[in-house]
């Protein structure tokens, strides 16, 4: 349930505000494309897959700076099940 709260246009809001915040030092881990990010709340426009199903996005060297950072706290990874990030 906590996660369904968080998969909002609101919580999607607070990410882009306080993305312009550092990310936490205990931040651990990489992107492991799987796509579960771009989903939230909504699936974005510029979400692709490759033949191999890995996701990949079609405005990468431009993207937001919430989708740079995402997750930017341990209370924002609401992807943990698929995320390749990690909070100690």
């Amino acid at each position: 349930m906590a996660e369904k709260l968080k998969n909002t246009w609101r919580a999607k809001t607070k990410r882009t505000v306080t993305a312009l915040l550092p990310v936490a030092e205990n931040r651990k881990g990489r992107c492991v494309s799987c796509g579960a990010c771009c989903k939230l709340p909504t699936v974005c426009p510029f979400l692709r897959y490759d033949s191999e199903g890995k996701s990949y996005c079609t405005i990468y060297p431009i993207r937001p700076l919430n989708c740079r950072k995402y997750p930017r706290t341990k209370s924002e990874l609401i992807t943990a099940d698929m995320c390749g990030f990690t909070f100690d």
